[in-house]
């Protein structure tokens, strides 16, 4: 590599030889002696000389860390399993969080033992993703944006170490995802403040809060600062929605009134699942994939997962959203 660019490698180079040959013209290494080299290695060169090469080499942003909330064990999997498995393969730390047990999320099945059931398929969903999971023990159905809850999730985003918290906006048709978006909110500046919840190390930054994708438009429209193409791990996020057998095959169908249109067999109704959960890219949607990717890749993006930033957290500008989302730094270079 030092050879392509420039450099002849002298013989033994330690780390300070390596990132100076990376400068330092080939013709000064072929009219360098051995004694001139030793002499060239001398402290006060290397004073100069280290942080010039440290300042040449790319930048890396360290693996960031970033927790979910949804109301329910399939809440996070539907609005960012295809962002999270993006995450995951580079390296980034995901965990999603269910505030809620969903002990009350099915047509037969109900308590403890549906809760027990949820548990364990939210924990194959992040296998299969790569990711962690945790669901708290708080009843479906009867979720409160109480100050013992808001603390639950102040815990959950310290102890994570939180770089970016997700959530729903706090205007749905359930009453469980409201307000799990008023407790994301209300945590928003409390995960800074040492005397709340003093017993889970405060934040010494807040964190970026984003919202999911939704389609409500009152009081106000979701707007997409940012649009991720899925396209390439859309079957992974099959996969994570697969898992969650008790809904997608039971409980949504039921409610839905198509129950009888699943398949039995399980590849089959994978493939049901494609169409079940299949809805088409917004225009606003598409407007944010061709502003990150670009009118060729962001016109042919078939599947995305969109975000807007909270404004109650950090306010990312456009670089730091790119250090958020790689995948549009990637994306944008291959223009």
């Amino acid at each position: 590599m030092l050879e392509a660019r420039g450099g002849i490698e002298p013989p033994n180079k330690g780390f300070a030889d390596l990132c100076l040959t990376a400068w330092l013209p080939r013709h000064y290494w072929q009219h360098t002696t051995s004694t001139g080299y030793h002499l060239l290695m001398n402290p006060a060169l290397l004073l100069f000389a280290l942080p010039l090469a440290a300042a040449l080499l790319p930048a890396q942003t360290p693996p960031l860390r970033i927790i979910a909330f949804g109301a329910h064990p399939d809440d996070c999997d539907i609005r960012a399993s295809g962002t999270a498995v993006l995450w995951a393969k580079m390296g980034f730390a995901v965990k999603f969080v269910s505030v809620t047990n969903g002990d009350a999320g099915h047509q037969t099945m109900h308590g403890a033992e549906l809760a027990k059931r949820r548990y364990a398929e939210a924990h194959e969903s992040a296998r299969r993703l790569g990711i962690e999971y945790e669901v708290l023990d708080n009843h479906d159905g009867e979720l409160l944006p109480t100050l013992e809850v808001r603390q639950q999730v102040i815990r959950q985003i310290r102890k994570w170490n939180a770089d970016v918290v997700i959530g729903p906006r706090p205007n749905d048709y359930h009453p469980d995802h409201r307000y799990t978006g008023v407790l994301m909110q209300d945590a928003a500046y409390m995960v800074v403040v040492p005397n709340i919840a003093p017993d889970t190390p405060a934040l010494r930054k807040n964190p970026v809060f984003l919202y999911y994708q939704d389609n409500f438009q009152r009081p106000n429209p979701f707007r997409p600062d940012v649009a991720v193409d899925i396209d390439d791990v859309y079957d992974l996020k099959i996969d994570s929605l697969d898992s969650h057998v008790s809904q997608f095959y039971e409980w949504l169908p039921w409610v839905d009134g198509k129950l009888g249109d699943v398949p039995q067999d399980h590849a089959a109704r994978k493939e049901w699942l494609k169409t079940f959960m299949g809805r088409p890219i917004s225009p606003m949607v598409r407007a944010a994939l061709v502003k990150w990717y670009g009118p060729q890749t962001g016109n042919a993006v078939q599947h995305a997962e969109a975000f807007e930033v909270c404004e109650y957290g950090a306010q990312p500008d456009a670089a730091r959203l790119k250090q958020i989302f790689p995948m549009l730094r990637e994306a944008g270079s291959q223009k």
